[in-house]
């Protein structure tokens, strides 16, 4: 992975986005818990609003705190741009109302989160939005499951819960050749461990719910425009080429250039939709954010070390985690996760369903909670809470089989992660 120049990673995580307080000298970003904004004067407010100039109107759509979030995420993933949401549920809902008019097709690679698949599957036919599914292991897939009318390709970098690496530079390769975006969930890897702009990414989601946040007190998602894509080449996009009518008929490609995709979510999606992060979460996901590179290097290094455990365990029959040599997505973990493999990994018992949930039920260090990214270690059965929704054949092609459990191994001592799944499977 390409470090950017100074200011490298580590520096970027604490200050990108902040400047201390201009009215009081705080070092720490402060929390504008405000609703509104009292403008200059009338052709101050008149100039906000036709989006002649940039400054806060409404905290559905701006916040200084949500500002520093957004400056801080673009550049450690080296977009032009940035928007915060409600959650990454939130962000997905907003990137594709963005791109998508009603009998639109996008694709997506099955090997997904289960929210993400329920979200994909369901709840966006209700806005005439239909997910065409192709195989995120075969990037081939992807390039015949082409139509007419796909208009963007959904993959996750590193994908939850099966840890499937993704070749993300293939894939971009062929959303490129037909004209499409590329969106990235990089959740589970952060830019610490993985940068999709460089392999080809046009848009990045996350959940800053997850490592980036990494307390989980705090829900959040986000949008980062990478800048790399020309929005009116193809004239499939009309709510970034053509007039506008709710801002004076301004075409938002032509206006803003290479962050237009940003302004277009939050001028239009956000204004709209209304799934703010709110200024308390924005703060604290910040917070968060400073510790990244410290935490993700320690969730890497003891997810390697239990997962050597659990591989050689009597009790276990797999275990899917890229860092381990022999797996088969080791050698795309050395392209593009070169720090570490991540945090989250799968594993399978011999006793099936019933021993997974003895398990879950028996441990003490982790908790059994449906999310990841956690300083904690975290431990959850996905066929009986986060992907029980699907049908079994769902399930199986989505790496949450009957057998499976997921772990999202925190920073804690790994002989006491390693020592609390010990006794948990002897009592499972």
């Amino acid at each position: 992975m390409t470090e950017p120049p100074y200011p490298a990673f580590n520096t970027l995580a604490i200050h990108a986005g902040a400047q201390p307080d201009p009215a009081t000298g705080a070092r720490a970003t402060p929390i504008y818990q405000t609703s509104s904004y009292v403008f200059d004067d009338v052709e101050h407010a008149a100039s906000l609003f036709a989006l002649e100039a940039f400054g806060n109107v409404y905290t559905r759509i701006t916040n200084p705190t949500q500002a520093v979030l957004e400056e801080r995420v673009a550049a450690l993933e080296d977009g032009t741009a940035a928007l915060a949401t409600a959650s990454g549920h939130a962000a997905q809902s907003i990137v594709f109302h963005t791109l998508l008019e009603p009998g639109d097709h996008f694709l997506a690679g099955r090997q997904l989160y289960g929210g993400s698949v329920n979200q994909f599957n369901h709840a966006f036919k209700k806005f005439d939005w239909h997910v065409i599914w192709a195989d995120a292991t075969k990037p081939e897939s992807f390039e015949a499951a082409l139509n007419d009318k796909v208009k963007a390709i959904f993959i996750e970098s590193l994908a939850n819960p099966g840890g499937v690496v993704v070749d993300i530079e293939a894939i971009a390769k062929i959303a490129k050749k037909a004209g499409v975006p590329l969106i990235v969930d990089n959740t589970l890897a952060t830019p610490y461990l993985c940068r999709p702009k460089e392999h080809g990414a046009n848009i990045i989601v996350h959940s800053l719910t997850k490592f980036l946040g990494g307390q989980g007190n705090s829900l959040g998602g986000i949008i980062v425009d990478c800048g790399t894509f020309d929005w009116l080449a193809s004239g499939k996009y009309p709510t970034l080429s053509e007039p506008c009518p709710s801002y004076n008929g301004i075409r938002m490609a032509e206006t803003f250039g290479d962050f237009s995709f940003s302004i277009a979510c939050r001028m239009l999606g956000l204004r709209d939709l209304g799934p703010c992060i709110s200024p308390f979460n924005a703060f604290l996901i910040l917070n968060g954010i400073e510790t990244l590179p410290l935490r993700m290097q320690r969730h890497c290094d003891n997810a390697l070390s239990v997962a050597e455990w659990l591989d050689s365990h009597d009790k276990v029959d797999w275990v899917s985690y890229a860092g381990l040599k022999g797996n088969a997505y080791n050698k795309l973990a050395g392209k593009y996760l070169p720090r570490g493999a991540g945090s989250v990994f799968t594993f399978g018992l011999k006793g099936g369903y019933d021993s997974g949930v003895a398990l879950v039920s028996n441990v003490n260090l982790f908790s059994h909670l449906a999310n990841i990214g956690d300083t904690r270690s975290l431990i959850i059965h996905p066929a009986s809470t986060t992907h029980s929704q699907l049908t079994s054949d769902e399930r199986k092609a989505a790496g949450a089989g009957d057998d499976v459990v997921r772990l999202s191994i925190g920073i804690e001592d790994k002989d006491d992660i390693i020592a609390d799944l010990e006794q948990a499977l002897e009592q499972a």
